[in-house]
């Protein structure tokens, strides 16, 4: 479906949250270091949501504590402290961090505040262990530039990243406190963007932003960006988590069509005369175990033999509702299905549109439909499991319905990898702020802002011309390298290498790096100072240029490994330039009569079994001209 998103109305905000690239986290001294190995210890938390000081609880947080769920939290000796585990108040916060998010700050013309005040943010999904993160805000204002087109900056603010998510398991939920409290700048537009392929090149601006400071993290899970997209008579909903720049316009398509679909579904309803009242009156469920007593359905089978039931909901007026597709493979029955999942920890829903399915018959069908009393556009939904969670479930089935009446209800989603989004939790209201009174309050000086305003980064102007000028880019290479997402890496490398040409360094960055990807291979996994290690080895002569894919290749497959462990299980390491004629002399006297008879080709033939032994080893250029110097020779004067 084509969609004019102007005529819809579409509007869509922006919020950034980048990893800064601090040595300490933002309220502790602890390493902003994330880790792989096995944690050192676990404990295990509860959370309630509180009051705000206007006497209100959040909506998000009550939902979180009606799931019920135990957090466990798995923390390192090294990089988790009692701050992390809530045991100790929080320390000042990182004067690092805050002049990071200053300079963010000056480079968007943002104003910035007199003081720093910290505030809490009730957040009780287990991500904090204090049942809050703290957040401050640094500038209000701002403004970038995409194609002439001034979007605004309404917010920046400074807070702490939350733990990270490693299992859910029967109603447990572990969290790795590694990332806890690790520096965050979120940077939040105005609701000016107008089409998907603006809400991207919105998100690259920005990223290249934050990138030319060459003061944040990198790498897959260090920057997330949230967005809020509505269109006319539609609602505001907050898709969080989308980690890919360029899953960003996709996200904010489907997020409009859905949202189009559900009004489409409004008006079927109202057309056919459903009414909130009509749906109290008529929607019932029934215990229909019984229709599967012999039935070959496997789900519904293993979920009787462990003694659960199964209901069928009568829902009035919605036959080829529930089966209606709001996104590519996402229909309305999944809208419900996943409210179902999070309230009760259901698997889903079966429902009548999608019938014949699951191993469920045309007999069962035709013998649910009788039990319900079934109408000609009436359609039926199918709920099992243990018995308390299945009529919870009806609740939930029969709220989401009501909110189908009203078109489409504001939620906060989470993106799938396609681009389609699911329900997480509803919208977070106002009450979930309050001031930190553990923190003390930071003075933004003149002389600390004139001081950043002197470490400001170059412009991406400015780095174009030196890129050519200084670095021999072509125009098209400096382009590429401005635009790159390892922009910050690229000038790191540059600078620390003296006998590798900038053009070799970009060329690894952007080209070996993207065939990586197509390949399969997860360069996300790369870390920068490997990468770093790897051109270092080849500015000492230590491995050839030919080597630098197949190291890259082995550090994605054995991101644990080290440089010099990999060069050495490759057998990548440089040889010599007497080692080299001393092969290609010895291959020169075991195929002296086949090149002698061949004379055109020898120089081919003999670089072809060079480069069996010592491709990766050697640069291919120095085997050509050595090649072709001893067949010169040794051929010659035969």
């Amino acid at each position: 479906m084509k969609i004019n998103f102007k005529e819809v109305g579409l509007k869509c905000g922006l919020e950034f949250h980048q990893m800064l690239n601090t040595s300490e986290k933002l309220f502790c001294s602890c390493p902003t270091v994330l880790r792989r190995d096995k944690p050192d210890f676990t404990f295990f938390r509860r959370l309630r949501p509180t009051m705000s000081e206007l006497g209100e609880i959040d909506p998000a947080a009550l939902f979180e504590f009606k799931r019920g769920r135990t957090y466990v939290y798995e923390g390192y000796v090294e990089n988790t402290c009692l701050v992390e585990m809530d045991e100790e108040p929080p320390h000042d916060i990182n004067r690092e961090a805050v002049e990071i998010a200053l300079m963010i700050a000056l480079l968007l013309n943002a104003k910035i505040v007199d003081e720093i005040q910290v505030m809490r943010k009730i957040v009780i999904d287990g991500s904090n262990t204090t049942g809050f993160q703290r957040t401050a805000l640094i500038a209000l204002g701002g403004e970038i530039n995409i194609g002439g087109k001034k979007v605004l900056i309404q917010t920046i603010c400074l807070e702490e990243d939350a733990a990270r998510k490693v299992l859910e398991k029967n109603n447990k939920v572990y969290y790795r406190l590694d990332r806890l409290g690790i520096p965050l700048i979120e940077i939040a537009t105005a609701p000016v963007i107008e089409t998907p392929q603006e809400a991207e090149e919105v998100a690259f601006k920005i990223g290249q932003l934050l990138r030319i400071t060459g003061r944040v993290k990198r790498g897959l899970g260090t920057i997330r960006q949230d967005i809020n997209v509505s269109i006319k008579g539609g609602a505001k909903i907050e898709i969080k988590g989308v980690q890919k720049l360029e899953l960003i316009s996709k996200v904010v398509e489907y997020e409009a069509l859905r949202q189009l679909k559900l009004l489409e579904i409004r008006d079927i309803l109202r057309k056919r005369g459903l009414t909130k009242d009509r749906i109290m009156k008529e929607v019932k469920h029934l215990d229909i175990s019984s229709v599967f007593e012999n039935t070959k359905s496997r789900v519904i089978k293993n979920i009787l033999k462990k003694g659960g039931v199964v209901y069928g909901l009568k829902v009035p007026k919605m036959r080829g509702v529930l089966g209606f597709e709001i996104q590519p493979g996402r229909r309305f029955g999944t809208e419900i299905a996943d409210r179902v999942r999070y309230w009760t920890g259901l698997g889903g829903i079966i429902h009548s549109d999608e019938m014949p399915a699951y191993g469920i018959s045309s007999k069962e069908d035709e013998k649910i439909r009788e039990m319900l009393a079934l109408n000609e556009n009436d359609a039926y939904i199918i709920l099992a499991g243990p018995k308390d969670k299945v009529e919870k479930a009806v609740e939930v089935v029969l709220e989401r319905i009501i909110e189908a009446l009203d078109g489409v209800p504001e939620e906060t989603r989470s993106a799938n990898p396609d681009g389609t989004t699911h329900f997480t939790r509803p919208r977070p209201g106002a009450a979930r702020m309050y001031p930190e009174t553990d923190i003390r309050p930071f003075t933004v000086t003149n002389e600390l802002i004139a001081k950043i305003r002197g470490q400001l980064p170059e412009t991406p102007d400015k780095k174009f011309r030196k890129f050519i000028t200084e670095y021999r880019l072509s125009e098209d290479l400096a382009k590429l390298m401005l635009r790159s997402y390892r922009l910050d890496l690229f000038e790191k490398i540059v600078n620390a290498t003296k006998n590798v040409q900038p053009s070799f360094i970009a060329y690894v960055l952007e080209g070996v790096m993207k065939d990586l990807r197509r390949r399969g291979f997860d360069i996300e996994s790369l870390e920068d100072e490997k990468i770093i290690d790897t051109f270092l080895l080849l500015d000492k002569g230590i491995i050839a240029k030919e080597a630098l894919p197949e190291i890259l290749k082995e550090l994605c497959e054995n991101p644990d490994m080290d440089v010099n462990a990999v060069i050495e299980k490759l057998g990548l390491r440089k040889i010599s330039l007497d080692e080299l004629k001393s092969y290609v002399r010895q291959v020169i006297k075991e195929k002296r009569n086949n090149l002698i008879a061949r004379r055109e080709k020898a120089v081919n033939i003999v670089m072809g079994e060079v480069m069996k032994v010592f491709r990766g080893k050697v640069d291919g250029k120095i085997v050509y001209q050595v090649v072709s110097e001893i067949v010169a020779k040794e051929i010659g004067s035969s």
